[in-house]
């Protein structure tokens, strides 16, 4: 947890809450389970399941003791709509990055329905903010100032790796006041048309795509169709765009060398086999260019990388 992240696409990590379960396919080889092995040094998760999902009061004030601005995953250990997370906590959460305003905050979650639902987003007029406001006063004795119905430095995004996650996510996330809406396709484990879900721009639309293979021990390969598609989706909709990673395999242009190792040929389409290479071997490029894309709404300085100054 901290600025030492290899995640490409944000600055830092803050993890509130740890612990999840599995939902669809894309949780098969879930990242953060293979990471909860690694910390078992650590208090915070001795001797505890992956699915024991719990909340860590001491971390809530860490994004207002950073004072150069960043974007910020939050719960790259978890979800915040998981179900056994309160409303109360949700809440306190909001409330710190309300305060944090310095920051970005980007919340990636495969439980839209909990987050669409939850009495911050499904309250109107008054009501919207109350327990925020109150979670702020609470905590840290501030109020956090007016707030409307989307708070300006919170991304809110949903993972989607293939078309039914999609179908289900997508709009529910889209009926969720946000100031920026996006979707990580990451594992990206089969084609995905977007063009019912918003990928049109302009308001109440996706601002944002981020495209992923798999990486780990059991990753599956990622067709580059499927990448290319959802890159000249975004391209013809004027939607930012980011290609993560292609994970533990790719296909020989990827990398420009021989590699004696596991084939996918996808049944026999050669022209887009991949070679599992590894992530380092792999890269970042997809037909031989970097996408870094990202969205133009922000409340921060960044470079011209994409990166915090």
């Amino acid at each position: 947890m901290g600025d030492n992240t290899g995640i490409e696409w944000t600055d830092a990590t803050w993890n509130p809450v740890t612990g999840c379960a599995k939902v669809s396919q894309g949780c098969k080889h879930c990242y953060a389970e293979r990471d909860w092995v690694r910390l078992q040094h650590l208090p915070a998760y001795a001797g505890r399941e992956f699915t024991d999902v719990r909340t860590h009061a001491d971390r809530l004030d860490q994004p207002l003791r950073w004072r150069r601005p960043r974007r910020i995953f939050v719960n790259s250990m978890s979800d915040l709509f998981h179900p056994d997370v309160s409303d109360e906590f949700i809440e306190e959460v909001f409330a710190v990055m309300a305060l944090a305003k310095q920051n970005v905050f980007q919340v990636l979650t495969k439980r839209p329905d909990r987050m669409r639902e939850h009495p911050i987003f499904s309250h109107s007029g008054t009501c919207l903010w109350v327990g925020v406001r109150q979670a702020a006063e609470r905590l840290f004795g501030v109020d956090p100032g007016p707030m409307d119905k989307a708070l300006p430095n919170v991304w809110l995004g949903v993972s989607v790796e293939d078309q039914a996650a999609a179908d289900e996510r997508i709009p529910l996330l889209l009926d969720t006041p946000a100031a920026v809406r996006w979707i990580s396709a990451e594992p990206l484990l089969a084609s995905i048309n977007l063009a019912e879900h918003g990928l049109h721009g302009g308001p109440g639309q996706l601002d944002w795509v981020v495209v992923g293979g798999e990486s780990g021990p059991k990753a599956r390969p990622m067709h580059p169709a499927w990448a290319r598609s959802l890159r000249d989706q975004c391209a013809a909709a004027g939607v930012p765009f980011l290609f993560k990673q292609w994970g533990e395999w790719a296909p020989d242009a990827a990398h420009g060398i021989a590699y004696e190792g596991v084939c996918c040929n996808w049944g026999g389409d050669y022209d887009n086999a991949v070679e599992r290479v590894g992530k380092k071997l792999a890269g970042r490029l997809l037909d031989g260019v970097l996408h870094d894309g990202y969205p133009v709404a922000s409340v921060i300085c960044f470079d011209g990388r994409g990166r915090a100054q």
